[in-house]
């Protein structure tokens, strides 16, 4: 008997259908049934009672229906319980299909006095103080639904690429970026006295939480050709602005430049993935709960460039552009050599392109080591992907593969070559090395700019930023 080639079987043990499959998937309306899920809000009239019920897994949850109204009694906002009832078919506009409820199990009940989640408009810095039961609320639960589908998508674009998953470590004794912003692992808080000789270094030297996957990435595309990963990322920013987080979510890939085609092969690869992750989410449930009070021209501005090319400039391009702007008053000046701020950032893909930007090859002074130098000597192969309303999404570059160039930068950043160092960084190249290039996106700006999201710490489950870590 041939062997299949599939690697899922069937499923054989299926969970009792959710909300979301009970409004969507065929039922019959003659069956019984019993849905779980907590109470979001609850109506009572004389001669029948409304509840909204939700689990989760449906932005609008299903309304109950209570003919006899004595079932509602106990019955409040947040409590937890199990209604057995009928699916039928609602005659009300808002909702296609309700259940007529003739049995209620209490599960959990919630004091409506106390209860942090109330039906008003809640704030979003009272949610965060709130964080452990902010999942309730209609926006943050429509979030959580969206990473949940655009993980989803990620995978399968670069499953139908020929990419590897990989799990690459969270522990380091490298820094991907060089910018000196890691966490580092505390030494032993409770020294051992039977062990007086034993170093207070846990692994023999200092080891950091991982800033980026790239270093690691780059060792397994060696063997892989192909891989990504998505994973947590630490970065010890004490920025306050609505782009940063102390921990997030990066997706990362390398691979090998067969082609040779270089920075612009890189950003054809992210265009291709990122439309692809739009046309997945957009007109869902989920976006439209999150859009409902976006303004119209941001909302126009995304879906407008799910159709079109997006633009390419160099470096030196987007600082003419800036310097030549008129009626405009940059806080920074823009010039040959300096960072390009949120500001230049923003008039560029929202006023002068219209929609999203590659900008590439920067100076070599502003990017890392790992970034391959053009022949000018000047600017490196790389590029930053700018979208509106949310600024750098992606940035990824064509990777250094010459040995010696590669050694004199680190050198040049003080970077070691020791075995706990990044001896085997260059020992990639060194031990039949190929032209190979990579990306990474913060996962959180994915969510926010598809989401219509203004700050990334809405983006993410449990955030955490400078001075703030609940729960």
């Amino acid at each position: 008997m041939k062997p299949s080639l599939s690697i899922f079987r069937e499923v054989l043990y299926r969970l009792p259908p959710t909300i979301a499959r009970l409004q969507h998937e065929a039922v019959n309306p003659d069956a019984t049934l019993s849905v779980n899920g907590f109470i979001k809000s609850i109506r009572r009239q004389k001669r029948v009672s409304f509840a909204v019920l939700s689990d989760g897994s449906h932005a609008q949850g299903i309304q109950a229906v209570f003919l006899d109204t004595s079932l509602t009694d106990g019955l409040t906002n947040g409590t937890s319980v199990r209604l057995t009832g009928k699916i039928k078919d609602s005659p009300g506009q808002k909702q296609d299909r309700e259940l007529l409820v003739d049995g209620v199990e209490i599960l959990g009940g919630c004091d409506p006095e106390i209860y942090p989640i109330q039906k008003q408009a809640l704030s979003t810095e009272y949610l965060r103080e709130n964080m452990h039961l902010r999942a309730r609320t209609d926006n943050v639960s429509a979030m959580l639904r969206l990473r949940s589908r655009l993980m989803h998508s990620v995978m399968n674009y670069f499953n139908t690429q020929g990419f590897y998953f990989t799990h690459t470590p969270i522990l380091t004794g490298n820094d991907a970026e060089g910018a000196g912003e890691s966490f580092r692992l505390a030494q032993f808080a409770d020294p051992q006295p039977d062990r007086p000789n034993e170093t207070s270094e846990f692994f023999g030297h200092p080891a950091h939480l991982t800033v980026s996957s790239q270093l690691h990435l780059e060792a397994l595309a060696s063997g892989l050709s192909r891989v990504y990963t998505l994973s947590p990322c630490f970065r010890a920013e004490r920025s306050q602005t609505n782009r940063h987080l102390a921990e997030f979510w990066m997706l990362e890939a390398e691979w090998m430049d067969v082609n040779r085609e270089g920075v612009q092969g890189i950003c054809g690869l992210v265009e291709d993935s990122v439309k692809s992750y739009a046309s997945d989410v957009i007109g869902g449930q989920d976006v439209e709960v999150l859009w409902k009070d976006v303004e119209e021209v941001r909302r126009k501005t995304l879906v407008d460039s799910l159709s079109k090319t997006w633009a390419r400039m160099t470096y030196g391009d987007a600082i003419k552009a800036l310097q030549d702007a008129k009626n405009v008053k940059f806080e920074f000046e823009p010039r040959w050599g300096r960072t390009l701020q949120s500001e230049h950032e923003k008039w560029l893909s929202e006023t002068f392109v219209g929609g999203p930007l590659f900008i590439t090859d920067y100076p070599g002074n502003l990017k890392p080591f790992y970034m391959r130098a053009n022949e000018d000597g000047e600017t490196v192969g790389c590029f930053d992907l700018i979208v509106p309303y949310v600024g750098e999404l992606v940035g990824g570059s064509v990777r250094e593969g010459r040995v010696d160039i590669l050694e004199s930068k680190m050198r040049k950043d003080g970077l070691g070559l020791g075995k706990h160092e990044y001896g085997w960084y260059a020992d990639l190249r060194r031990y039949g090395g190929s032209p190979h290039v990579g990306f990474g996106m913060g996962f959180e700006r994915l969510v926010a700019w598809l989401g219509g999201i203004d700050n990334v710490r809405e983006c993410v489950p449990m955030p955490r930023w400078a001075s703030k870590m609940l729960l």
